[in-house]
């Protein structure tokens, strides 16, 4: 057993890279390394100092190595790191570092992404001389009111676990906390370690304890009976029950419990956008995308709801319609989730606990218990007209068709060739824009893990560097990036990594020559679109209004490293797919380019979203959509009645 009182001298930056090497969690007896790797930009804030001990690591070899990946954007690396946690189920994630000032705070964007999505990540940001030796120093924000301020406070707010390394002697509890957090499915997020660039590089006698093999255990927590006997009564006195799945279905691998639970009882799904995929698209009792972007059949069992089953999510109000989605009078929640916090929301039931163990739980407890017949035939029909609906969007009929310019398809008709050509296990990534709500609608998920569209945050540009963690989380897989212009424009250069890695991504890039989703958007508000088309400014009005910017995504893509084809109907989409998915598996990215109509939209969810229309106006366009918004506000709800008063 080794001694307490034996050290090994290390740079406070190589101390960091040898614990973060040893760590390792485990859940249901699966071990897996916590750390996949470090994924790093370097400068001066950090080049001798983690820069120094990853190469160190790096030429050492062996089972204690921390692979190193250069990214091209310090925003993209944290996206990287996110989309390969979720992948992963929360049980492995990566570090960050980047060099100090402008190379930190780019992380800020990717920080909130994965505090708001509960997903694990660690950012090492540098920070300036903890000494104050030679400040200020470049690029060291100088506040008169407050000597320690740095800009690395701003991931305050944004992280779950937060703190600054000033001294060696500071870093083991601060990187036993970050572990800690990562490694707890209620706390985790982004977790912050800041690294004065003099401290990284400082030696110190570390307890080799420090170093050894750390196991962090991922728990299971079991639901409370009481808790579990109370949500049974309350949805056996349901005529109309209805379950809203959230991610925390597939972080807790909860897939089979909850299709066991729906075959006994019959009770209907409706899915989060990271809910999405908890049960197979054909399954009797997936009723599909529910809320602001869901499907009719899913509003609909939703909209006369008496009891509201929500598992694992957190209800955004995308979700629920701005609380407009639940109209029952009567309408009670009972919520499982492993965070109280969320477990309490819109006055529930709560059952604390994993989501898997709650449901194999309260299957038993409702032992006997099934919906009435004729109301298993009412989600029958109605799963059966959402299904129509798809297969119209993608294969409009003729006349659409024959309507749209030369070379141009539907956002629609791109989306089902690549459904429809992708293997069931292959993955779509999206985040921003008008696809993430017409792949909640009509994307037919076949896989637990086929969909992964982060609509936390819906962060622009994290299509890319997402698509790289996933495929690097499930090498296995094709990965089918789909993303806009717009969201392209935010972030292409990630391409070079994926070229660099050898990832293959299949990007699916999407021209529409603006912002469709928010030119809609603008257009329902009475704002006409305006600021949302990718225009010459007109020298005769001075308005954005001339004819369409000559851009070239696909020259662009092409001299980022990528294989460019280029598409401009069906049948040449369909061959692009194909081919795409015959490239070689190292083989790097893969982008097809296609043209789309953006006033041609996807099928309608016969629901809300809550955006503030102005009050008063010159415009009439404004005027009647004002008219309309206070038409829709009058149908929230604010859902504070407790369970127990629920009528019997």
């Amino acid at each position: 057993m080794t001694s307490s009182a034996e050290t090994v001298r290390l740079t406070v930056g190589q101390a960091v890279v040898r614990f973060l090497a040893n760590q390792w969690t485990e859940r249901d007896g699966q071990r897996q390394k916590l750390f996949a790797g470090c994924l790093g930009i370097f400068g001066h804030g950090n080049v001798a100092g983690v820069g120094q001990a990853l190469l160190q690591n790096e030429l050492a070899g062996g089972d204690g190595r921390l692979p190193y990946v250069l990214g091209r954007n310090e925003q993209a690396m944290v996206h990287t790191a996110v989309a390969y946690a979720r992948q992963k189920d929360r049980l492995q994630t990566w570090a960050c570092t980047a060099s100090v000032g402008p190379g930190s705070t780019n992380m800020l964007s990717g920080a909130a992404l994965a505090t708001i999505n509960r997903l694990p990540v660690l950012l090492l940001p540098s920070g300036t001389f903890a000494t104050r030796a030679s400040g200020p120093v470049l690029q060291e924000l100088e506040a008169p009111y407050g000597a320690d301020l740095t800009v690395n406070d701003a991931f305050r707010p944004l992280s779950r676990f937060f703190d600054r390394v000033n001294r060696p002697e500071q870093l083991p509890s601060a990187l036993l906390g970050a572990a800690r957090v990562l490694a707890d499915p209620v706390e985790t997020g982004a977790v912050t370690v800041v690294l004065p660039q003099d401290v990284q590089a400082e030696a110190f006698d570390w307890p080799v304890e420090l170093f050894t093999e750390r196991i962090w255990r991922v728990p299971r927590p079991l639901p409370e009976a009481v808790d579990i006997s109370d949500a049974a009564a309350l949805i056996r006195s349901a005529r109309r029950p209805f379950v809203v799945a959230g991610g925390g279905v597939h972080y807790a691998g909860a897939e089979e419990a909850l299709r066991a639970f729906c075959e006994a009882t019959g009770i209907p799904v409706g899915e989060s956008q990271a809910g999405k995929g908890s049960l197979p698209y054909a399954h009797p009792q997936a009723a599909g995308a529910v809320g602001s972007t869901g499907t009719t059949a899913a509003n609909a069992l939703a909209r006369e709801a008496d009891v509201v089953i929500g598992i694992g999510t957190r209800y955004s109000d995308f979700t629920t319609a701005s609380r407009t989605a639940f109209q029952s009078p009567d309408v009670r929640f009972v919520n499982i989730n492993i965070a109280r916090f969320d477990a309490g929301k819109h006055a529930g039931r709560c059952v604390v606990a994993d989501a898997r163990e709650a449901l194999t739980a309260l299957t038993a407890a409702l032992d006997g218990y099934a919906v009435d017949p004729a109301y298993r035939a009412r989600q029958e029909t109605l799963r059966r007209d959402w299904d129509a609906q798809v297969e119209l969007t993608y294969n409009p009929p003729r006349g659409v068709v024959e309507a749209l310019p030369d070379g141009v398809l539907t956002q629609g008709t791109v989306l089902g060739c690549v459904n429809e050509l992708s293997d069931p296990r292959d993955v779509v990534v999206c985040a921003a824009g008008s696809m993430p709500g017409d792949l909640h609608k009509v994307w037919r998920v076949r896989d637990r893990k086929g969909y992964h569209v982060e609509y936390g945050y819906s962060c622009m540009g994290y299509e890319i560097p997402g698509g790289i963690g996933v495929r690097l989380a499930d090498p296995d897989r094709d990965v089918f990036v789909l993303v806009g212009d717009g969201s392209y424009l935010m972030m292409p250069t990630e391409l070079v990594t994926a070229v660099q890695e050898r990832v293959k991504i299949i990007v699916v890039l999407v021209q529409n020559h603006g912002f469709h989703s928010i030119g809609s958007l603008s257009e329902s508000l009475g704002s006409q679109r305006f600021g949302t088309k990718y225009r010459f400014r007109n020298g005769a009005t001075g308005r954005l209004d001339g004819g369409k910017l000559p851009i070239d995504l696909a020259a662009n893509a092409r001299s980022l490293g990528a294989t460019v084809i280029e598409v401009h109907s069906r049948g040449e989409l369909e061959q692009a797919i194909k081919n795409a998915r015959a490239a070689p598996a190292d083989g790097g990215p893969v982008v097809i380019h296609v043209e789309t109509e953006p006033t041609v939209h996807g099928p309608d969810s016969e629901s809300w979203w809550d955006v503030p229309v102005s009050q008063v106006s010159d415009l009439e366009t404004t005027r009647r959509a004002y008219d309309t918004y206070v038409a829709h506000k009058a149908t929230q709800r604010p859902y504070l009645a407790p369970p127990e008063t629920m009528h019997r």
